[in-house]
């Protein structure tokens, strides 16, 4: 009995995160960060801790992986993945990094190749005022960067679509698919998207957070081509009355 009460002691220790946290921010130094779960729409707090001397932890039990975010006073911070082991987490005036655990790991290692190609992006505008500047031809200078652009977007896309191809069956699949979905004007199924819906398996395309986007998004679809029609039949209309 006393053999099988310890292993079963030793199950349940190893179900548990950690988050351990290090921030050189002195202006969060003696307040709350806050862990926080999507459910039903609204985020949901799930474990906290106060900031002390640029430290702070938390820790719990775990039965599988999932997505949470960390807020201070109100403010999303940072999407971290609550799963078992010790997630380290640094914050900083120019960093905002998990590391520890694997899906952790996989999730920023994305963001910081996902920012450095929006960067090489943002920098092509730059360089095209700086080439005009120095006297270059600005049809052709506009022509070349509008390329490069083209190119850059594309390899961002690809990655992102495989990254989240990659991920279908883990948490970071419809987290990452939300974090990008999130930059549209509204819910709209892209091209990309649709790409991405013809491989997805069920499993994905069940997500709450992935079933409702692509519920809203059909139902824009319906509205945008009843518009549309509604905008052709009045061309059509006045053209006769002319």
């Amino acid at each position: 009995m006393a053999t099988l009460s310890f292993l079963l002691m030793l199950a349940s220790c190893s179900k548990t995160y950690t988050v351990e946290g290090t921030s050189t921010v002195a202006r969060i130094d003696g307040k709350k960060m806050v862990l926080r779960t999507m459910k039903n729409g609204e985020w949901v707090a799930v474990d906290s801790a106060d900031v002390e001397h640029g430290l702070f932890r938390m820790s719990g039990p775990i039965d599988s992986a999932r997505m949470v975010a960390l807020f201070l006073d109100g403010e999303n911070v940072m999407p971290l993945v609550l799963e078992r082991g010790t997630v380290e987490v640094t914050i900083s005036n120019g960093l905002l990094e998990a590391k520890g655990t694997p899906l952790n790991e996989q999730l920023y290692t994305f963001i910081r190749k996902r920012n450095e190609m929006e960067m090489k992006i943002e920098e092509l505008d730059r360089r095209e005022a700086r080439l005009i500047m120095e006297g270059g031809d600005a049809d052709a200078i506009h022509a070349e960067v509008v390329k490069e652009g083209e190119v850059l977007v594309n390899e961002m896309n690809d990655y992102i679509k495989q990254f989240i191809r990659d991920n279908f069956q883990t948490v970071l699949g419809p987290s990452v698919f939300m974090m990008v979905c999130s930059t549209l004007p509204y819910p709209i199924i892209t091209p990309p998207i649709e790409e991405l819906m013809k491989t997805a398996p069920m499993e994905f395309k069940s997500d709450p957070l992935v079933k409702d986007f692509l519920e809203k998004a059909r139902e824009n679809k319906v509205l945008i081509e009843e518009q549309q029609r509604m905008q052709e039949n009045a061309a059509l209309q006045a053209a006769k009355k002319r």
